[in-house]
């Protein structure tokens, strides 16, 4: 059997697709896997980490703002498509899976043309654009929430499964990551991320808030702040007297091992992006969802309220953001260990787990 995995941009795109294939390979170990993406997007590196061989096509996201910018879009789109059938030919897949991204089209579409099964799966609760397209080209549409739906058209294709996530997360509960990390089980741990690259708006606020955190009493904080922002944070907070050096305050570029994170955790801060949710209520986190503004359809604050409206997470959206009102909310929930309780409930019940075994079910294989 051969599959054709795409998808890529981020790391919310990249590890589902990586999710369902390490899937195929444990129920079908002679399976070969294709990965596709673009030499421009985080699965150039994050594939070949996986194990899995990749190749690259050309293709570039429609600009709303600077029409004049899509004759280049045009271009690459025919470039990618021409790509995309010689990638076809030679691999002669049985099916082609695509998890989001622009370089879904190209690939789902030749495939569909060519008569190969072909599948998608929408992580967010507000689809993207290319989701969008490409549904009258696929077999079946896997929604990570049900509230998804509604902007699909072909009722009968959709599956609601839930966003596959690493096997770190399903398996990783029995294990006490608190001391694997060197923390007190006495201590409130504070996790704060922005994503896989980091956000500028959250670490500015986490700026101003880590001395006055940082003075409370059994306060642990994890603040990851994207490889761009580190070096700029880390001369800040040794401005500002924060001392790195005695474990109450971790600074990290990046975690490999966040859901280690994840599990020690108390309380998390983070943007609401359709992987982020759904690894935090794998692990049953309470958290602070504050959505990015900058994405296509606001589709991070629909995330996020799918998660809010059940009890599992304030959601803040960026625009109320401000140092005080994240600190009030931080230390609320620190000094109320009976709500916090209710929203870690909330936050499990609110996830689904089984999304890969569902997704697998539903292939043609």
């Amino acid at each position: 059997m051969k599959v054709i995995m795409t998808g890529g941009g981020t790391g919310g795109h990249i590890y589902p697709a990586v999710a369902i294939a390490d899937k195929i390979k444990r129920k079908n170990p002679d399976a070969e896997i294709l990965f596709v993406g673009t030499e421009k997007g985080m699965e150039k590196e994050l594939v070949p980490k996986s194990g899995y061989p990749i190749r690259f096509i050309t293709v570039s996201g429609f600009d709303r703002k600077r029409l004049w910018r899509n004759v280049k879009t045009l271009r690459d789109a025919l470039k990618g498509t021409r790509q995309a059938n010689r990638i076809l030919d030679e691999f002669n897949p049985d099916m082609v899976i695509g998890t989001g991204g622009y370089v879904c089209g190209p690939m789902v579409r030749a495939a569909h043309k060519k008569g190969i099964p072909t599948y998608i799966h929408e992580q967010n609760a507000f689809p993207g654009m290319t989701n969008k397209m490409l549904e009258k080209y696929v077999d079946r549409v896997f929604l990570a929430f049900r509230e998804a739906g509604k902007y699909f058209k072909r009722k009968e294709k959709l599956v609601v499964t839930g966003n596959p996530i690493r096997k770190h997360f399903l398996t990783a509960g029995v294990v006490d990551y608190r001391k694997k990390l060197g923390i007190d089980k006495k201590d409130f741990v504070l996790l704060c991320f922005g994503g896989s690259r980091g956000a500028g708006r959250i670490n500015s606020s986490m700026l101003e808030i880590i001395p006055a955190l940082n003075k409370e009493p059994g306060m642990r904080i994890v603040f990851i702040t994207g490889k761009a922002y580190h070096d700029k944070i880390r001369s800040k907070l040794k401005e500002q007297g924060v001392d790195l050096a005695n474990g109450k305050v971790t600074l990290l570029p990046y975690a490999d091992n966040i859901h280690e994170y994840m599990f020690a955790a108390d309380l998390i801060v983070s943007r609401s992006g359709a992987l982020t949710i759904s690894e935090i209520t794998a692990c049953g986190k309470a958290s602070i969802l504050i959505p990015s503004p900058n994405v296509t359809g606001n589709h991070q604050y629909f995330n996020a309220k799918v998660v809010a409206d059940r009890g599992g997470a304030v959601l803040m959206e960026e625009s109320e953001l401000s140092s005080e009102k994240l600190i009030g909310t931080i230390l609320r929930l620190k000094n109320n260990k009976e709500i916090l309780n209710r929203m870690s409930q909330a936050s499990l019940q609110a996830g689904k787990t089984d999304a890969v075994d569902i997704i697998y079910d539903n292939l043609q294989i």
